[in-house]
């Protein structure tokens, strides 16, 4: 095996709810682009999907918090006072604390000391994922070790970050890519020329999916088979799903339906406190996070995948979620909101039915209307599934993403 060229910097790895970072991390293995991974901190999650146990690429871990490797961070420090790149660091550092003056401010300062001193010297080209908290670490390691560095940018990382950041970052970078136009046109619009950042979706590698069940004609209207509905994601503000229970709350009682819920995240004992408030606890199942070998299983026994995002109160929200491409890839229809990069992918009464952003009786109405139209669905998901195989495939953007990493890398 070739010794790596690349550093692919993120914030945990690995994760359940980053499957399009699995995913690209195996495309590039399989592209033959020697690459080693660093994480800014180590796995909470238990279970890990089938293409994290295929990745061969060595994994290090930065100290998470400074004061737990006191030892590892002071040589750290101690080498980069050494270092040419020093001084270009200190100046933009210090000019970054004075705008925020925060320990996770320092602690990335910290953790780029350390990363600076520990990378491989073969290692010519650092890129990363995430433009917040994981692309300071990296810039500033870059500039310590004289390197370039590249930037994937998704969805909070996009909108929660200052714009002074975000146009100093880009203008650092060397080149930059996101997956959906509402970021790109964000981030062009900080962008210190035209061609510094490119749109590239992540689709989804379609070797890894079964091809869509037959599914029965569920209507409603049968109490022994309800239609089932299915959600994925984390319980998280921005997933809307407090709307999507107020929603169900207000389909007609003689409407028979199951939803089943595949994530963690912070908020989830608050929606099942909510669940049992509205008197459907006996119609939710909370799954729990899951690897993607069960999440496809709960998507090939559903009828319709339903995803209601919404910004949040600190402007995070969705850029577009892979679980919408999965479960286009079981041909199931979609009821999603108008919002963020949805639309991108389902177009309104295409692949699915698009409710405006936090509407609960449009979302009821929806759910509604789909739950009876067994027909109407079996359309919308076979439409689901040919605009993904169309033009949503992960291929094209892999080879691009490879090509641009090749080339800063200086590969053959």
């Amino acid at each position: 095996m070739k010794p790596p060229r690349i550093a692919i910097a993120m914030k945990g790895y690995p994760r359940l709810s980053e499957t399009f970072i699995a995913q690209e991390l195996l495309g590039l293995q399989q592209r033959d682009l020697p690459f080693a991974i660093w994480s800014l901190r180590r796995p909470t999650d238990v279970a890990r999907h089938l293409m994290h146990n295929q990745i061969t690429a060595p994994v290090s871990y930065l100290p998470e918090y400074l004061h737990e490797e006191p030892g590892r961070v002071l040589r750290g420090v101690l080498r980069a006072l050494l270092r040419p790149g020093f001084a270009r660091l200190l100046a933009v550092f210090l000019r970054d604390l004075g705008r925020d003056a925060t320990r996770n401010r320092l602690r990335r300062f910290g953790q780029a000391c350390v990363m600076a001193r520990e990378l491989p010297a073969g290692i010519t080209h650092l890129h990363v994922h995430y433009l917040h908290t994981p692309a300071s670490v990296i810039r500033y390691a870059a500039l310590l070790r004289g390197l370039s560095w590249s930037f994937s940018a998704h969805a909070k990382d996009i909108w929660t970050t200052p714009d002074w950041e975000k146009r100093e970052k880009i203008a650092s970078a060397d080149w930059g890519v996101t997956c959906t136009r509402d970021g790109h046109r964000e981030l062009a619009r900080l962008a210190d020329r035209a061609d510094k950042v490119d749109l590239v979706y992540h689709g989804l590698d379609l070797s890894r999916f079964p091809s869509p069940p037959a599914r029965p004609a569920r209507d409603g209207g049968d109490a022994g088979d309800p239609v089932r509905f299915v959600t994925i994601g984390r319980a998280v503000e921005k997933k809307g799903f407090d709307d999507l229970l107020s929603a169900l709350a207000k389909l007609p009682p003689n409407l028979h339906w199951r939803l089943t819920h595949i994530g963690g995240g912070e908020r989830l004992k608050a929606l099942q406190a909510q669940a049992q408030s509205l008197g459907l606890a006996e119609r939710v199942t909370w799954a729990g996070a899951k690897a993607q070998t069960e999440v496809i299983v709960a998507l090939r026994e559903a009828d319709l995948f339903v995803l209601p995002s919404r910004q949040a109160g600190d402007g995070d929200r969705d850029g577009l979620p892979n679980v919408v491409m999965e479960a286009a890839s079981q041909g199931l229809p979609i009821v999603a909101t108008d919002f963020a990069g949805i639309p991108e992918f389902v177009r309104e009464g295409v692949e699915g039915l698009l409710v405006p952003s936090g509407d609960v009786d449009a979302l009821a109405l929806a759910l509604a209307d789909l739950t009876r139209a067994p027909k109407r669905r079996a359309a919308l998901g076979h439409a689901a599934h040919q605009r993904l195989t169309g033009a949503f495939s992960a291929a094209a953007g892999l080879d691009l993403i490879a090509a641009k990493l090749r080339a800063s890398g200086e590969m053959p």
